[in-house]
């Protein structure tokens, strides 16, 4: 599966896995069912909504992925965790790490937050 297969939900979540790809372990939590109109980098208005049809388009986008990239996403009712893996392994104190993106309703990024 290629980034141009995914909808719009999904790359929006899998790209905040990608932008800030550095030295620690990538944590982006979504909400199935989520829906809002967000400022992105540039300042400019844009809505982003995360379905059913999105979940199962990054599940299969990170099992499938053609770009060598690790990801493990786990899903609890309907909040979702994927993580981009470092070495292809879950650390084992992977509480630790902060979620970077959060796409849930009622939740601030942890970038507000700061």
């Amino acid at each position: 599966m290629e980034w141009s297969d995914l909808t719009e939900g999904a790359k929006a979540v899998l790209e905040q896995t990608r932008n800030i790809k550095n030295d620690h372990i990538q944590i982006v939590e979504f909400e199935v069912g989520f829906s809002e109109e967000i400022e992105d980098e540039d300042g400019d208005r844009v809505s982003v909504s995360i379905q059913e049809e999105d979940y199962e388009n990054l599940k299969r986008y990170t099992q499938e992925n053609e770009y060598g990239e690790k990801y493990h996403m786990a899903r609890n009712k309907h909040i979702v965790k994927i993580i981009l893996l470092e070495n292809g392994k879950i650390p084992d104190n992977l509480s630790e790490f902060p979620v970077f993106r959060q796409y849930k309703k009622d939740a601030q990024t942890t970038e507000e937050q700061e």
